[in-house]
């Protein structure tokens, strides 16, 4: 077992072990043609080309010039130069504005493909938001104010972009590599937990349907970091044949089960016991589970386990309308401490709730190396954004983001499905690759040659000339509407809040 620990950030301010597990599992769908990964490939390429149902040829060449370009895409009409897209630029930026996926059918294919697992043959997946930042953006409707880390302490800024709220596999190794299923874009008007939990129902959903999880299989485990209401989640999703799990922040104050009522007493049960406060230590009990790693590089981390934890729900914000008393959803709190960290010889402790009861040494264990895990999404963002350029693109309308944000999507399930065809095309600087650990930039630079290999069902493009464009000296009569940058909707948090609103 290795064990790694990421540097102390801004963003998560904890700490992360990796570690190496073989998993079981491979394929799901039945492989009609051979029974290696460019069959693989070639079958996934064919349905992504299916999916396209205007401007298929220019989108599906799109996909290939992003997979084929030399160096990180910059600008979004440089695609064009490259030897795989045989349009010109106007037709590139035709099929972004114009070009219809669909999408419902090629979430079904990415749920169909085949997908890491966990030594036990358990799915792990992992839920973040990422944002497209577009501040200049006045003409473009559909923006938020988007919560952007800076570089030292309390440089947070909040800039307006388009927030999309990804979800996506983990492999159970140390790696950079991820299986994005799924990608939404919030809005103004968007209950973030209420679009991110039917989000889940409906990747589970296409899961079970492509025979990822069946009768008798390991709860689906779905890891969130903090920001997330992670029990409001849990109650949506009950039923759900998944386990949640989700950081806390450390200023939260939980509550210990009722303690068993005493015979003979009168009146309503209690439903909640004392509090356990996380920044106080007074107030912590005796751990019903304890567990101690000793790491190579980082001191002993030690897990503390506490079951049957739950917050105190009131009628206030998010259950403001909920009829009936209020449930107690229990779980499993979860404190995980280390020695020392790199460049920080007092690093502070991470407090995970996990929505089962009942836990024991080897799932507390499993639950915060899974947590972990979580982390390898955020190297996929980077890819996306600095490599495949996501955010590049100068686009006018959140329609054609959402096209270009699948273009990409399915960039990056291509190169997955390529990662054992790759050959390490290495810089001279580089460092040679271990074989099966190349990274995804690197499964990139030589998607080239497997291109080669592969068919390609779009057609050549027809003869034609460019329009005439704009006569010289006319101006534009049209002025593109501007958006102001719209905040969340605004809800009443409380019944008083609520009356003041009506009048």
């Amino acid at each position: 077992m290795i064990f790694g620990f990421l540097p102390q950030n801004l963003k998560t301010k904890a700490v992360a072990v990796a570690f190496s597990i073989a998993w079981l599992r491979g394929e799901v769908e039945a492989q009609p043609e051979g029974a290696g990964a460019a069959g693989r490939l070639a079958v996934f390429r064919r349905e992504l080309y299916g999916c396209f149902t205007a401007r298929a040829d220019a989108l599906f060449e799109l996909a290939d010039a992003l997979l084929c370009a030399d160096g990180p895409v910059r600008v979004l009409a440089g695609l064009s130069l490259a030897a795989e897209y045989r349009r010109g630029h106007g037709a590139l930026y035709d099929a972004v504005n114009h070009g219809r996926i669909g999408i419902g059918r090629l979430r079904r294919s990415l749920a169909g493909l085949p997908l890491p697992r966990t030594a036990d043959g358990r799915l792990v997946l992992a839920v973040d938001v990422s944002s497209w930042l577009r501040p200049a953006a006045a003409t473009s409707p559909g923006r938020l104010f988007c919560h952007v880390y800076g570089r030292g302490t309390g440089q947070a800024q909040m800039i307006p972009g388009w927030p999309y709220s990804v979800i996506a596999a983990l492999e159970p190794g140390r790696t950079s590599w991820t299986a994005v299923l799924d990608a939404v874009r919030l809005g103004p008007d968007d209950d973030e937990t209420a679009v991110t939990a039917g989000q889940i129902r409906d990747v589970i959903a296409r899961l079970t349907a492509a025979g990822h999880w069946g009768e008798g299989d390991p709860a689906i485990l779905v890891v969130f970091d903090a920001g997330y209401d992670v029990t409001r989640i849990a109650y949506l999703l009950a039923g759900l044949p998944i386990e949640l799990l989700g950081r806390l922040r450390s200023d939260r104050v939980m509550k210990l089960p009722a303690l068993p009522r005493r015979p003979g007493t009168s009146g309503r049960p209690r439903k909640h016991g004392g509090e356990l406060a996380l920044s106080d230590p007074a107030t912590w009990p005796a751990p019903q589970v304890t567990t101690s790693t000793v790491t190579s590089r980082y001191g002993t981390a030690v897990a503390a386990a506490w079951d049957r934890v739950h917050p105190r729900l009131t009628h206030r914000a998010a259950w403001l309308d909920h009829d009936g008393d209020l449930p107690v959803i229990e779980g499993t709190l979860i404190r995980l401490a280390v020695d020392h960290l790199p460049g920080n010889r007092d690093p502070k402790p991470i407090w995970l709730w996990w929505s089962r009861t009942g836990a024991v040494p080897a799932g507390v264990d499993r639950c915060w190396q899974a947590f972990l895990r979580r982390f390898d999404l955020e190297h996929t963002f980077r890819l996306f954004k600095q490599v495949l350029g996501w955010t590049a693109p100068k686009i006018r309308n959140p329609e054609a983001a959402d096209r270009w944000t699948w273009l990409i999507i399915a960039a990056h399930a291509q190169l997955r499905l390529a990662r054992p065809l790759a050959d390490d095309l290495r810089l001279p600087w580089e460092r040679p690759a271990p074989p099966g650990r190349l990274t995804p930039a690197r499964v990139r630079r030589g998607f080239r040659n497997i291109r080669a290999t592969m068919p390609c069902p779009a057609r050549a493009p027809k003869p034609g000339k460019p329009g005439p464009g704009r006569p010289p000296g006319s101006k534009n009569r049209r002025p593109a509407p501007r958006h102001d940058v719209g905040k969340t909707t605004r809800r009443d948090r409380s019944l008083k809040a609520r009356r003041e609103h009506a009048g």
